[in-house]
């Protein structure tokens, strides 16, 4: 049973979806990386970066979310100048075209990972002092980072205790990714709009 064969067979709804999920993220990623070789204009590279990154926040938060996993989320300012946080789920029904376990397993480990590279190039530009790209990096792991507290708050139903929430869903994340048949998948049943 090896990895490749489990590629081949993985049926995917979305393809698309799933393709730019990770092409905006990798992309910009890549680009940042290679940019010191290739891009001899500080602002042309950065602006470039900066394109992709706001290119995949907008598409994680209203497009692959909703088709790869059922979620979306987003935060509104009501007349007092109070945030809420407001989640929604689709709910799963014999007629809708859910989302293959594939793409979500794609889906969260491309919303894992790709902070987790961010903030070892945090460092990396810290330590070797390429403090000019130090706003880019940070703008980076932002984005990045809040649309993964989104979707985390999104997939516990909008619980506020953000630790119990995050320790658990990576846990369960690592655990379903290593043994795919050992855990049940939660539903989506039952969650519907949830404000924060």
């Amino acid at each position: 049973f090896s990895c490749l064969s489990l590629l081949s067979s993985w049926d995917y709804r979305h393809p698309l979806a799933t393709f730019f999920h990770l092409f905006f993220r990798v992309s910009a990623i890549v680009t940042y990386v290679c940019c010191d070789w290739f891009g001899k204009s500080f602002v042309g590279c950065f602006v470039t970066v900066l394109l992709l990154l706001s290119l995949d926040f907008w598409s994680v938060k209203n497009v692959t979310g909703r088709l790869l996993v059922g979620l979306r989320w987003w935060n509104q300012i009501d007349e007092d100048g109070k945030s809420h946080w407001i989640f929604e789920a689709r709910k799963v029904s014999s007629n809708n075209i859910a989302a293959t376990e594939a793409e979500a397993r794609i889906f969260w480990l491309g919303l894992i990972i790709c902070p987790m590279i961010w903030i070892v190039v945090f460092f990396g530009t810290l330590f070797s002092l390429k403090l000019k790209w130090l706003a880019l990096v940070v703008a980076g792991i932002s984005l990045q980072v809040a649309n993964l507290y989104g979707y985390i708050l999104c997939k516990m139903g909008g619980n506020s205790d953000i630790s119990k929430v995050t320790a658990s869903f990576l846990s369960q994340t690592v655990f379903q990714t290593a043994c795919p048949g050992d855990f049940q998948k939660p539903g989506l049943e039952g969650l519907e709009i949830h404000q924060h």
